[in-house]
């Protein structure tokens, strides 16, 4: 089984606000997008990494049904999102689970088609780290497998996951996706305007 993480304990102070609440043109939020596409494109009952003050996101996440849940990270301040991919994983870590996606809530528009194609891929090769790519692009999201877990647990907070990436780079496949989504992500109004036009 491949659990999945959505990392949204960010404070958004480029965006000017929860980038999770964003509007897609759906009429979904960012985040119930990413975890309804989670759900369908093969993941159980992803969860959710939010801030312990963020009342709405709790609100929002109660609502999306398919068994998301949310996960509280109490240091996202100091431990930036290192420490919430890791409050995810002690979440999701149980027996059965090999390994975890990981996909932050500013890539809303990856599509189901990648989420089970990148699964596959990990199925099929069982490689420590599956990562999508589009045109070249490395993107989101991230399998990483079981064998890299306490990797992830003993990284530098300064340089988070990159550092288990770099370490396992000559192993990583690449799937390759005609998903544009991947490399979407949504930091600023700005990039907010280019992917949505308003």
């Amino acid at each position: 089984m491949v659990a999945g993480i959505i990392l949204a304990a960010g404070r958004s102070t480029r965006m000017g606000r929860s980038k999770a609440l964003l509007t897609a043109p759906d009429g979904r939020t960012f985040v119930a997008r990413l975890a309804e596409t989670l759900c369908e494109g093969g993941v159980d009952a992803p969860v959710v990494v939010g801030r312990a003050d963020d009342v709405a996101l709790r609100a929002e996440v109660e609502e999306i049904g398919c068994g998301v849940r949310l996960v509280v990270n109490a240091d996202a301040d100091e431990g930036g999102q290192l420490s919430s991919l890791l409050e995810g994983m002690r979440e999701v870590d149980r027996p059965g689970v090999r390994a975890m996606m990981v996909v932050p809530v500013d890539a809303p528009l990856v599509t189901a088609d990648t989420i089970a194609t990148l699964i596959a891929a990990f199925s099929s090769t069982g490689a420590s780290i599956v990562r999508a790519r589009h045109q070249g692009w490395n993107g989101h999201p991230v399998i990483f497998s079981r064998a890299t877990f306490d990797e992830l647990r003993r990284a530098d907070p300064e340089v988070g996951a990159k550092a288990v990436l770099r370490a396992h780079q000559g192993a990583i496949v690449n799937v390759d996706v005609d998903d544009a989504g991947v490399v979407g992500d949504v930091d600023t109004p700005e990039d907010y305007r280019k992917l949505f036009g308003s």
